[in-house]
């Protein structure tokens, strides 16, 4: 509940702050300050809205106005239009100055946006707080060798809130989450996390929802637009998919990430902010230079500190953790208890999957599986995906599932060199195995489903 004070006390108001709060449709707890000295006690409380009823003592009730030096929440009210008394309060810090009785609507519209701007704010230290807890490195499941030495460089930055960092993977790896990790973990967490999609905002408006802009700059710019640079200072600001940037604002881009200002569109002044900056892409940033696709300079700002997410068929001793906790998850969701548990020809079959949607694709094929399933156990039967095998395409697997072990492991390594472009070393590196090895697997017959190499040799 939020707290109106009303100092010193006016018979003629007595029954007006109730009226007030009733009549703005918020709550209101209507506190009594007989004097202006006892703001001292009540200025501890930062939920208060502070009302100075006048009533004889004006020069008095403003001066403790400036002494709490509390602006954002506090107007003077008096008794009569005296302009001599508006313009001394506003000079001291007062919001605004309402005349009574004639300003008495004025005076309700401000008390409602008021506790709106406390609603929002107390909103926003709760949320700071459940995230916070949310995601914490307890959160990233998985126990594998390849995640937590992802997790090791990701500790390593926290600590330094300037430290610009670079998320590398696969769309699916938990680039957001890792982002959120760090900021949630860091010495900024109590400031603003904000995020924003380089491929989710048109090309034109992007320049305006980064900078911000000013009233008139463009077409329906009617009022002036803070960036998220601005709205992110003194937290962090998540540039995801930064790989799609377009080439027009990777310069703009990197001369603000130098010079830590920004400058709105169709303004001239230049706004300074101290934001952590995380960027993520699944686009080989090194590659799209050498292409003339990204900015070498700003590939140099943003690889201050890069950490590469393992795709999930690198750490596929991950899935069964990842499976029960999504299992256990959405049996909350919706209603099923106690929670199925996965049969062991389901989990067979889940740790042989190569997927390549990683762990989305886990999170989705375990979502579908509880809907399907009898509610007890989730066989083979319910991991199975409807219709026709997919179309072969990059990046995807081939085989429609469950199938043979031995396709699985040629499939997920005929996808590993599509993904490296033909190039089967970098493919060997990446799965773990040798070149040799990778070629005998590719070679093995169609009608040999089960080659002498299986995952656990990987």
């Amino acid at each position: 509940m939020t707290s109106l004070v009303v100092v010193p006390w006016s018979t003629s108001f007595e029954t007006l702050w109730p009226e007030l709060a009733a009549a703005s449709g918020v709550v209101l707890d209507v506190l009594h300050a007989p004097s202006p000295e006892l703001l001292d006690a009540l200025a501890l409380r930062r939920d208060v809205i502070v009302v100075h009823a006048i009533g004889g003592v004006e020069s008095t009730a403003i001066e403790a106005l400036a002494r709490h030096a509390m602006p954002a929440n506090a107007v003077l009210v008096g008794a009569a239009g005296d302009h001599r008394v508006a313009v001394r309060a506003l000079r001291r810090g007062a919001e605004d100055y309402f005349a009574m009785p004639g300003d008495v609507e004025a005076l309700r519209s401000w008390i409602v946006d008021a506790v709106r701007r406390i609603e929002d704010t107390r909103a926003g230290s709760v949320f700071a707080a459940r995230e916070g807890t949310k995601y914490t490195y307890d959160g990233i499941l998985g126990s594998s060798a390849a995640l937590r030495q992802a997790l090791a460089l990701a500790g390593r930055v926290i600590p330094h809130p300037n430290v610009t960092v670079l998320l590398t993977g696969e769309t699916g790896t938990g680039k957001e989450l890792f982002a959120r990790a760090i900021h949630y973990n860091g010495p900024r967490k109590s400031q603003p996390f904000v995020e924003v999609n380089c491929t989710a905002i048109p090309d034109t408006l992007l320049e305006s929802e980064l900078f911000g802009h000013e009233a008139g700059a463009f077409t329906d710019a009617r009022t002036a637009k803070p960036g998220l640079f601005e709205l992110a200072d003194g937290g962090t600001l998540f540039l995801d998919e930064i790989g799609h940037l377009p080439l027009a604002l990777q310069g703009k881009l990197l001369r603000v990430l130098e010079e830590r200002t920004s400058r709105r569109v169709g303004g001239t002044r230049s706004v300074a902010f101290d934001v952590r900056i995380i960027a993520a892409t699944h686009v080989d940033l090194q590659r799209a230079v050498e292409q003339g696709a990204f900015r070498e300079d700003l590939w140099y700002r943003l690889n201050v500190m890069t950490i590469e997410l393992p795709p999930l068929r690198e750490r596929l001793d991950d899935v069964v953790e990842l499976a029960e906790a999504f299992v256990r998850r959405f049996a909350r969701e919706y209603g099923i208890d106690p929670a199925p548990t996965l049969s062991p020809d389901a989990l067979r079959v889940l740790t042989a999957r190569p997927w390549p949607g990683n762990v989305r694709e886990v999170r989705n094929v375990i979502e579908r599986a509880l809907l399907v399933s009898d509610g007890h156990r989730v066989e083979i039967a319910d991991l199975s995906r409807p219709g026709a095998a997919p179309t072969a395409t990059r990046g995807t697997c081939e085989l429609d599932w469950p199938s043979p072990l031995g396709a699985l492991v040629r499939s997920a390594c005929a996808d590993m060199v599509q993904r490296c472009a033909g190039n089967k070393s970098e493919a060997a590196r990446r799965l773990g195995i040798s070149r040799q090895r990778l070629q005998r697997l590719l070679e093995a017959g169609s009608d040999d489903e089960t080659p002498n190499e299986t995952p656990e040799e990987f």
